[in-house]
């Protein structure tokens, strides 16, 4: 057996390192399918489970996929699932089923070029709206956006941790750029990497309620074949996981979904910020975008323009709060994204008409420079 954390420097893909995160956060099964440009998640993790103990199975398309992670969850596993947008659209009635029956998992988005087929080996933002909104219904989801293959590490063994604290899916939305870029990634020792799991259920068995909510608003989670009375459904339930057709009961269960993410804004949502202290123009940015708006800000400073920067790493839920707090007091917020502007939609809502809203982006396929975003900033200023 080799270990699952690879302590040590290495060069490697933003894919490895997302693929190296999960095995180091615990995840021991990876349902699958090919799919440009995360396809090399999938290799990676077809390799190195074998070799820790785990499970790697290539399903037969990404419905499959996302499907077998579910199950892979309830059977004790951490589990997880990596594709990009035509893949990501077919996970999404699964990742409401996951939502609805509390199941914590991974899957892992590396955004390329859409709508359809559009350009599978280039980079783009634009599925951020569906990650939000993508299965039907009312629901709470959970992502973050890695802006580079250490911090990929890194966010995946994040990713894992709300998902097991919250038993919840958990999005991590990088892209081809982040995915396919080689960088120097350090892995640290085992000992140092926090590695959470799912609170296990105690008291009698035969009295046990599968939804019943903990302190922190999650219920404990057993897994299939340990004893307990376990009904998993994705129609709406009670306690107990029985389909229950009421309006009450939809409502009781809602409650339960959507305030054991609403009340722990403080401990899920994670911003960066840079300059903001004396800034007339805050760039708002997250993923790939971000190193282009850190490069602008510095490049803006050094010319004598007070630009700041707020990095979005958690972008959903949206950190709205803060966004509301900075248009108090600014000129303008800027937000950069590779979209037309579906993040820039959430800032200019949070920002509600007390300061001008401007995006940069375009409809993707590369990066946005640095020099895009200053010609924007001497607009405003």
């Amino acid at each position: 057996m080799k270990p699952a954390v690879l302590t040590g420097e290495h060069y490697m893909t933003g894919d490895e390192a997302c693929a190296e995160g999960a095995l180091a956060a615990g995840c021991r099964f990876f349902g699958g399918y090919p799919i440009t440009p995360a396809t090399e998640i999938a290799e990676h993790m077809s390799k190195r489970l074998p070799e820790v103990g785990g499970t790697f199975i290539q399903m037969e398309d990404e419905i499959a996929a996302i499907a077998s992670v579910l199950g892979g969850a309830w059977s004790g596993q951490k589990s997880m699932t990596a594709t990009s947008g035509p893949g990501f659209s077919l996970m999404m009635e699964n990742v409401g089923l996951g939502v609805c029956t509390e199941t914590p998992c991974v899957v892992v988005n590396v955004q390329r070029v859409g709508p359809s087929t559009g350009l599978p080996t280039m980079g783009a933002q634009a599925d951020m709206m569906q990650a939000r909104w993508g299965s039907h219904g009312d629901y709470r989801i959970i992502a973050l956006a890695p802006m580079s293959a250490q911090e990929i590490f890194y966010q995946t063994i994040t990713a894992f941790n709300l998902s097991e604290r919250y038993r919840t899916p958990v999005f991590v939305m990088t892209d081809e750029i982040v995915g396919h870029m080689s960088e120097k990634v350090v892995i640290p020792p085992a000992d140092q990497i926090v590695c959470e799991w799912r609170p296990k259920p105690k008291g009698r068995k035969d009295r046990f309620l599968l939804y019943k909510p903990g302190k922190n608003g999650v219920a404990p989670m057993p897994a299939a074949g340990e004893g307990y009375n376990v009904h998993v459904t994705g129609l709406t339930h009670d306690e107990k996981g029985y389909p229950v057709m009421s309006v009450e009961a939809q409502q009781q269960m809602m409650d339960r979904l959507c305030h054991k993410i609403d009340d722990n804004l403080d401990d899920i949502v994670m911003t960066e910020a840079h300059g903001l202290e004396d800034a007339e123009v805050v760039l708002v940015s997250y993923g790939i975008s971000a190193r282009t708006s850190l490069a602008a800000m510095h490049q803006a400073r050094a010319a004598g323009m007070k630009v700041g920067f707020l990095r979005l790493i958690t972008v959903w839920p949206f950190p709205q709060e803060r966004i509301a707090a900075l248009a108090e007091r600014v000129k303008a917020l800027v937000t950069v994204e590779i979209n037309l502007g579906q993040i820039h939609l959430e800032v200019m809502r949070a920002a509600a008409g007390r300061t001008a809203c401007h995006l940069v982006g375009h409809a993707g396929g590369t990066i946005i420079s640095p020099d895009q975003v200053i010609a924007t900033l001497k607009e405003v200023l």
